[in-house]
């Protein structure tokens, strides 16, 4: 049994959220577990990087807002089992488009910038996750715009790897 799977099931027995089956795959967890590692970062979950964290899940990988919720927790444990986010970011699978990597970038700004502001642990990490998932500087600030502002178009690939 994978790591993975052991996670997956631990999360379904230790926090009842859901059976296996309906369990997203390896690398939706993983981009989930991105942004809450990005909404836990600077030590405080603030109530609005909450709201915009499910806001954000429910609108591209849950059907609804408990299911959102139950995602969320399965990433929080997921996240506090992985080392750090470079092992998260090798969960999506190379061939993710730039498009879709872009999304998940700006959704990434868009928690960090949640409470009204982005510390300087927020920047830092969302920056380095931009280099992760392969942008150069430029696209990285756009998906910040879009983020920030919440808007998220489809980042050109522009974007090649830095």
């Amino acid at each position: 049994m994978s790591l993975i799977a052991r996670l997956r099931a631990y999360a379904a027995d230790a926090l009842g959220v859901g059976a296996p089956d309906a369990a997203p795959d390896d690398a939706h967890l993983a981009a989930i577990a991105l942004l809450v590692h990005v909404a836990r970062v600077d030590g405080i979950l603030a109530p609005s990087e909450s709201v915009r964290l499910a806001r954000l899940v429910q609108g591209r990988y849950a059907s609804s807002p408990e299911a959102a919720e139950a995602l969320i927790a399965r990433a929080a444990a997921f996240d506090a089992e992985t080392r750090d986010v470079a092992s998260l970011v090798e969960m999506i699978p190379h061939a993710t488009d730039a498009g879709e990597r872009g999304r998940l970038l700006a959704m990434a700004w868009a928690v960090a910038g949640a409470d009204g502001t982005v510390d300087e642990f927020e920047e830092a990490l969302v920056w380095r996750l931009g280099k992760l998932l392969g942008f150069d500087e430029a696209a990285i600030a756009r998906a910040r715009g879009a983020g920030l502002s919440e808007r998220y178009p489809e980042p050109d690939a522009g974007a090649g790897p830095a």
